[in-house]
């Protein structure tokens, strides 16, 4: 799950992290009145959306007057902002963060990362900040320090030291990036993220050191044990079908293709679109239903397949331990009922003679298949329009 830039901010200064202060607004009227609150003679009006690269797509403006914030915010809320990130569709902007803007004499990079192939946190500093990371690790790849942390004792100070250090800053410097870098790292710690990153982290004429701009994503399993980063889920900014599947326990993951997924178990769910590109078909979504697959869940994810308007085939594959394949295959004979697309039922697993006696007996064009590579071939010609269901 990610978080909006004044959310992470929020979250990182209370591990004592130093920011900018600054207020969200929805309509340019709030951001004036967040500019009056804050002060000052100059902001930085910001479009919150969850992608990267905002300040060369217009979603960043400095502002000297109340009337340069109110056309900024005006020109950003609403209006749909395409980055390197987004892709061509964009995202819309449905919220400002104005705050005061900060003069400074250094960018730099600071970025935590959840490293899978250690299994460690690894920490990344260069000098060059106000870049994505690939761009700085493609064309100056001397100029990044890495540390990577040993979980059994966590993130040192001399460690924090040793990347200030790196970063070419002074004694008085030092001592606040070494406050910065730790207070980065117990949040990621403490709240389970998956990345922190601040670009650019920059350092003022005063010797401050403030992080400018912040981003944060979080372990979406372990979010039940983190209530305040919970309610920080922005719903508009997620694929409403990945918030849809969210509400019903399942893991949703939206692709291309056209060939529908509904599976128990995600190495199963992998593998069987790994089958599926074999046959020389496109899987539509990921779509995991978990081991306790009851009717109506089923149902639920029918529906939510259906929601892609590109699918012309499903696949249902179940290897039932936990679940049970007359629970699954009740399910599908309930979603099957009004279903406008063919549809392939592969069932394995506890109680699969039950399952498969209710597929046949219930009357509707199901097509079932004895194997995972029978199931994948029917499905890709199904959807090609080669087979009649």
């Amino acid at each position: 799950m990610d978080i909006h830039e004044y959310q992470a901010k929020s979250l990182l200064s209370g591990f004592g992290v130093s920011v900018p202060t600054g207020g969200v607004a929805y309509s340019p009227d709030q951001a004036v009145f967040v500019a009056t609150e804050l002060g000052g003679a100059h902001w930085a009006v910001k479009a919150q959306i969850h992608s990267g690269g905002r300040g060369k797509a217009g979603g960043v403006k400095l502002c000297r007057t109340y009337h340069d914030v109110a056309a900024a915010a005006k020109s950003m809320l609403g209006a749909t902002l395409v980055t390197n990130q987004t892709g061509p569709e964009g995202k819309v902007v449905h919220r400002v963060y104005v705050e005061k803007a900060t003069a400074f004499e250094r960018e730099l990079y600071l970025g935590f990362v959840l490293d899978r192939k250690i299994e460690r946190i690894r920490v990344i500093a260069s000098v060059e900040g106000g870049m994505e990371i690939e761009e700085i690790a493609k064309e100056r790849p001397e100029s990044i320090l890495q540390v990577e942390v040993e979980p059994a004792v966590g993130m040192q100070p001399f460690q924090a030291r040793q990347l200030a250090f790196g970063l070419g800053l002074n004694m008085k410097q030092v001592s606040q990036a070494v406050t910065t870098i730790l207070g980065c790292y117990r949040a990621f710690r403490d709240l389970d993220a998956t990345m922190v990153e601040i670009n650019p982290l920059v350092v003022t004429k005063d010797d401050q050191v403030i992080a400018l701009d912040a981003k944060m994503s979080f372990d979406d399993n372990a979010l039940f044990r983190r209530p305040q980063v919970t309610e920080m889920r922005d719903p508009a900014e997620e694929d409403p079908r990945e918030a849809r599947a969210a509400e019903f326990g399942l893991n949703y993951v939206g692709l291309d293709g056209d060939i529908g997924c509904i599976i128990n178990g995600a190495g199963l769910a992998m593998a069987t679109m790994d089958n599926i590109k074999y046959c020389g078909g496109d899987p539509a979504n990921f779509l995991d239903v978990g081991g306790g697959a009851s009717p109506e869940r089923v149902a639920a994810a029918f529906n939510l397949v259906l929601t892609d308007q590109n699918v012309k085939c499903i696949l249902v594959n179940i290897f039932a331990g936990i679940n049970r394949c007359d629970w699954v295959a009740q399910g599908v004979v309930q979603a099957a009922k009004d279903l406008r697309v063919p549809l392939v039922v592969r069932l394995a697993g506890t109680n699969v003679e039950e399952g498969q006696k209710i597929i046949r007996e219930c009357g509707l064009p199901i097509m079932t298949a004895d194997s995972l590579m029978e199931a994948c071939e029917k499905s890709v010609k199904l959807a090609r329009g080669e087979l009649v269901n």
